[in-house]
């Protein structure tokens, strides 16, 4: 299962929204991953979210309504991020990669979150 690898991306994603540098997305305090193909997993989504971080976030803001990018709640934003690294660039099914962000966003973020998550991320993959 991918989870322990995608939660691990979702948490480095997160602490990586709040610095500006790479140096942020260390390893040092994550849960060990201890099958190779969760290793595997992990450093894809963390380096196609790196190779493509400036364009998924021109694709968030051109879709938010009402809201504006700064001030998007930081836990919605990484799950956001999450979600569409793996469809787009990991080759994750849409489903599952929406379904775990919503598992991800029952688990960290508020009550509404899951909402909104899946309102963004659905709105951005219908365009394509």
């Amino acid at each position: 299962m991918r989870n322990d690898a995608r939660c691990n991306a979702f948490k480095l994603i997160f602490e990586g929204l709040f610095h500006e540098c790479d140096e942020a997305l260390s390893k040092e305090s994550l849960t060990e991953l201890n099958k190779e193909e969760d290793k595997k997993f992990f450093e894809e989504i963390m380096s196609e979210f790196k190779a493509h971080k400036d364009q998924l976030k021109t694709q968030i803001e051109k879709h938010l309504k009402n809201y504006e990018y700064d001030r998007l709640f930081k836990i919605d934003l990484a799950l956001v991020y999450l979600s569409l690294t793996e469809i787009e660039f990991c080759g994750t099914p849409k489903a599952v990669a929406i379904n775990e962000a919503l598992n991800l966003a029952k688990t960290y973020s508020t009550e509404k979150s899951h909402k909104f998550v899946n309102g963004l991320v659905s709105a951005i993959l219908e365009e394509k």
